[in-house]
């Protein structure tokens, strides 16, 4: 069945060597496979970024978002690494970035977002999704531990 299958993100790159770089030594992935115009990269999940050369293309939207269990620490990390976050006021998206941050809220949950740019101009994401507590949830998580 599809819905288990992993997942690969196919980008298109000017230079491989240099987005080669980026996302192994920068990001951390794995390489997998390579030739003069491709690269397979793995996460240590198994989730995998093919890599393959050409021309310019032109992207206006996120390609990839590495979902993170602590967003503020890896921007850390990033940004010590020479990544530059990105900065969006966009009303009509309801986006705004704050320190290059993006909080939006559900009932059950809160998302942060951050967005860069590899090498290459293609625009990636960090995300983090955490549970929303509220004090009905306390108090339905309290009665049913009690149970």
């Amino acid at each position: 069945m599809i819905a288990n299958s992993r997942i690969t993100t196919t980008l298109p790159v000017v230079d491989i060597n240099r987005a080669k770089k980026f996302y192994h030594e920068t990001l951390g992935l794995k390489i997998r496979w390579e030739d003069q115009e491709r690269v397979m990269l793995e996460a240590s999940d198994g989730c995998k970024v093919y890599l393959y050369k050409r021309s310019p293309t032109r992207a206006d939207h996120t390609v990839l978002s590495f979902d993170v269990e602590d967003i503020e620490s890896e921007m850390r990390d990033l940004r010590r690494k020479g990544v530059k976050f990105e900065e969006y006021d966009m009303p009509e998206m309801h986006l705004e970035t704050i320190n290059g941050i993006s909080t939006s809220r559900s009932q059950d949950w809160e998302m942060k977002t951050a967005w860069f740019k590899d090498t290459e101009g293609n625009i990636l994401a960090l995300s983090q999704m955490t549970r929303v507590e509220t004090p009905s949830r306390r108090e339905e998580e309290a009665i049913g531990s009690h149970r």
